[in-house]
């Protein structure tokens, strides 16, 4: 039998392979980790996280600020026309001071 050295420490005998990279490796090298023997490189980017792709969103969030914004301001004008509609006449025309009587006290 050939014997390996490990990818990291030349000077010394290998025990393992990591069967992500394919690459022999001494005890300091190797590590187990969910009943596999693996590299610390290879371990290292099976537990990164995962990025999941955010951006699919971020081009939605200006169109979406913008429709609410256009949409609270016809609210707001909407709201003050109705209440200017309700209003009686005579309060736009000025007079309705004048059909307004106090009460006069003696």
């Amino acid at each position: 039998m050939i014997s390996a050295q490990c990818f990291h420490h030349s000077d010394r005998e290998s025990v393992a392979r990591c069967p992500a990279c394919r690459r022999s490796f001494c005890r300091e090298c190797i590590t187990e980790h969910e009943g596999r023997v693996l590299c610390a490189r290879c371990l290292q980017q099976q537990l990164a996280p995962t990025e999941t792709p955010i951006r699919s969103l971020a081009g939605l969030v200006r169109p979406l600020a913008v429709a609410s914004g256009l949409l609270a301001t016809w609210m707001l004008f909407y709201a003050l026309g109705w209440i200017l509609l309700q209003t009686p006449s005579d309060v736009h025309e000025g007079t309705r001071w004048q059909a307004v009587k106090l009460p006069i006290t003696e």
